[in-house]
């Protein structure tokens, strides 16, 4: 089973992530990032090798995906917050994201392309 991070993990991990766009998520112990790619296509590759690497740590995301955004929450459900599991995912999602777009105010409403399109 995995174990929560401490307070010394935190302080050392969590800032870093946030540099990179990962976010707290409000009343849960668990970080959000929301990438937008410049396709469907991209976006479906990031998710197909995201998912390979969530098989070998068995951790898996909660996440969702419209057109090209893939919107992300981590958190380990077995130990009912962040552990070091989520740092490790968080780092390697960030490394097979590359250069997509990141949203970091989460408070704002996420706009895929699709909608952009149809606003034209």
């Amino acid at each position: 089973m995995a174990e929560l991070l401490t307070d010394a993990e935190r302080q050392t991990a969590l800032p870093a992530l946030g540099e990179t766009g990962w976010n707290a998520v409000e009343n849960r112990d668990a970080i959000r990032k929301i990438w937008k790619f410049k396709s469907f296509s991209e976006a479906w590759g990031f998710m197909s090798r995201a998912a390979l690497q969530a098989e070998k740590l068995n951790h898996h995301p909660e996440w969702s995906n419209i057109y090209n955004v893939v919107d992300v929450t981590l958190t380990t459900h077995d130990c009912a917050g962040l552990s070091a599991l989520d740092v490790t995912l968080a780092k390697r999602m960030d490394k097979l994201a590359g250069a997509a777009e990141v949203q970091r105010d989460h408070g704002e409403p996420v706009a895929c392309l699709c909608q952009i399109h149809s606003r034209k």
